[in-house]
Order: structure tokens, then sequence, then C-alpha cells
């Protein structure tokens, strides 16, 4: 299945096309500017993105295309000229977009020549399936990798808990990259970000007519993750029902899509992640203590930032390599005593706070970043 990311500032773009291009069948992630979309590029191999002209599309080799609100020929030029494949006007035609995308991945298709043996898209055109280090030398991080060298290899389903922010996705990453199933998709899906009226239909798929916009099939993530790892994300926030019907695919390896009578089997590993307590949430009923049993067979707690503040020093120099990288510029240097103030600081964000502050102060600062710049500007 492509993959494609949609990078516009209008959120009701976003969730136009998104809708539109996964209910066509594609994968797709969607974000507002260019820093989430470098971050996801190096998470995930797109096979494509949608860009808006407002936005930088990321330095990385990954065919894009733009969408534009201008409609002029100067516009369309330029686009071309900086390496799009293709320029559309907006008000979209949708019918028109999804012929240039299929047409622009089938010819990333034939790059490979006549008789090539099919690389899928995402070995072939993105960086390969790259897996961020997990940055810390604490006895709380060394725990944790400990844990996946000894779970990843099994197939036992695991549940990842912690504070936003934390890394969690960044262990269910790394859980599937060092597993037998680290050739197979990972598929994520926000348990939280998606309406409970549609959960069903987003995990499990739906045959054409289930409902009024349903007008052809569609696999689920379930599907989507056959073979290999479907990652949960923020589990708790499933409604009930929704909860009953993961619980039936995890007991039976099987699903049933939204208006169908018939059972279609999966072979998914299942890894869910929660912010929250899921034993209150039983104790207030809005969790399913059955399901619970069923997902934690192993129980990965990733630590709050504040509970390893030494390892703040190198998660800035990771941060400050990182993103001075993707901004082209040559990494700037910080005082000792900005890194001291940095680790006094209380991290309610975690490890997500960090990498937005140090992204702040490279911009901000000068050519070298002082206490007195992590004062003023955090």
């Amino acid at each position: 299945m492509a993959k494609v990311l949609i990078l516009d500032h209008s959120k009701s773009m976003r969730n136009n096309l998104r809708e539109r291009l996964e209910f066509e069948g594609f994968s797709t992630e969607a974000v507002e500017d260019e820093t989430a979309a470098a971050d996801l590029c190096e998470k995930i191999p797109f096979d494509l993105i949608l860009s808006d002209d407002g936005c930088k599309v990321p330095q990385v080799d990954i065919p894009f295309i733009v969408l534009s609100s201008e409609g002029s020929i100067d516009s369309a030029v330029e686009a071309l000229r900086n390496g799009a494949q293709d320029y559309l006007t907006k008000p979209l035609n949708m019918n028109r977009l999804m012929q240039s995308i299929r047409r622009t991945i089938e010819e990333g298709d034939a790059e490979d020549g006549p008789g090539a043996a099919k690389t899928p898209l995402r070995t072939r055109r993105a960086k390969p399936a790259h897996t961020e280090h997990i940055i810390g030398r604490s006895p709380q991080i060394e725990r944790v990798r400990q844990l996946i060298e000894k779970v990843a290899p099994s197939d036992a389903r695991v549940l990842i808990t912690g504070e936003n922010g934390t890394g969690k996705e960044l262990v269910a990453r790394w859980l599937h990259a060092k597993s037998q199933r680290a050739a197979a998709p990972f598929v994520e899906v926000n348990c939280a970000a998606i309406p409970s009226e549609l959960i069903e239909s987003e995990l499990f798929g739906h045959e054409r007519g289930a409902f009024t916009s349903a007008i052809k099939q569609r696999r689920g993530k379930f599907e989507q993750a056959n073979g290999g790892t479907l990652f949960m994300d923020e589990i708790g926030d499933m409604s009930l029902s929704a909860q009953a019907k993961v619980l039936r695919a995890l007991q039976e390896s099987k699903i049933s899509r939204v208006g169908s009578d018939k059972d279609v089997e999966v072979d998914v590993r299942v890894i869910a992640a929660t912010n929250k307590n899921l034993r209150e949430e039983i104790a207030k009923g809005n969790f399913r203590e059955d399901l619970y049993h069923r997902i934690g067979v192993i129980i990965v707690k990733v630590p709050a930032l504040r509970d390893h503040t030494e390892d703040i020093p190198l998660l800035v120099e990771y941060f400050i390599r990182k993103i001075c990288g993707e901004y082209r510029m040559s990494a700037k240097e910080i005082a000792p005593e900005a890194v001291e103030a940095l680790q006094a600081m209380p991290w309610t964000g975690n490890i997500r706070e960090l990498r937005n502050v140090v992204e702040r102060l490279i911009i901000l600062s000068g050519d070298r970043i002082t206490a007195e710049d992590v004062k003023f500007y955090c």
C-alpha cells in the first residue's frame, strides 16, 4: 500500500484529502508545517508528498505534487522547476488528483526498468525504514532497551505506557524493527484522533454500501498490517464497542468489515500505547479488563524526562545536530550553563517539548546558545 504525506496549513484541506485518499486505499499522514513533515519523512518511508505551495517540501528523495490556490503559469513553472511531479490548482478536481497520484507512483515502478524485480516503493523511493535511536544512558532508558531486546523477537503483545511526549511510538517502532516481522508493514492508528463513529471502519474496513459515503470497499488497519505490526496509540481512548471488536480480533485472529457478515483472517502483532492508567479506567468502567489482559502480555513503561534528566545533555546534542542538519546549517555550540539550565526545567511535555525548545533556541539564539537564551526564550 502506497504511503502519502499531506502537507498543508489548512486543517480542513488536510482532513478532506486524508479522507479521500484513505477511501481510495492509500495510507496517509497529514501535517501542517515543514518541521513535522521532515520528522515524519525520517520515520516513515513515504511514496509521495502532496504539498500546498505555501509549504516548503522537506529535502528528501520523495516525489511530490504541488497543490496551489494561485493557478498562475509562473507559479506552475516554478513548482516544476523545483522538482514537482505535477501542479494542481485549488479547488481540487479529486478525480484529476487521483490520476496524478497513481501516475506518479506508477512511474516510480517503471524506474526499475523492464524485467527488474519489483521492490516495494517504500524501499526504493524514500529513505530506508530508518528508526531513530533511543537516546540516553540512564538506568531507566537502559531498562527500556533491554526489554525491547528481549521482547521484540517474540510475537507477544506489548502495552507501552507513559506520559505524552516520552517516546512511546519510538519504542513501538524498535519492537517492530527488531522483530521477525520487520520486513512487513508497520501500521499505526491513533485511537484518540478518530471519532467513535468511524473507529470501527478505520480499524476493520467497510464494504461498499455499508453507509452513505461507502461507495467502494476499503481495507481497515488490521488488514493493512497483515503479516506485520499494528501500533494502536492511545488505546485507552477507544469506545467500549470498538474494544469488544478488537478483543475478538485478538482472540480469533479474524475481523469482519463494517457491512459484511464474512470473516477475514489476519496475522497481526498488536502493540498498544496509552498515557492513561488502564487499571483506573477499568475501575471506572471505561476499559474492558479482558482486553487489558490481552494487550498487556508485556508492559513497557517509558519514563518521564524529569525522571532521567541526566540524559538531557545527550538529547540536546542529538537534537542540535539533527535540527541544524534539517536547516542546512552548521551545528550550533551550546554553553554548559545552558545545558544545566535545561536540566533544571520541569519538562511536562517530556522529550517532545525538549525538541521544540532546542529548535526554538537554534532559531532565536546567536552563534552560540547561552544560559541567557534559555532564560529568555524558554
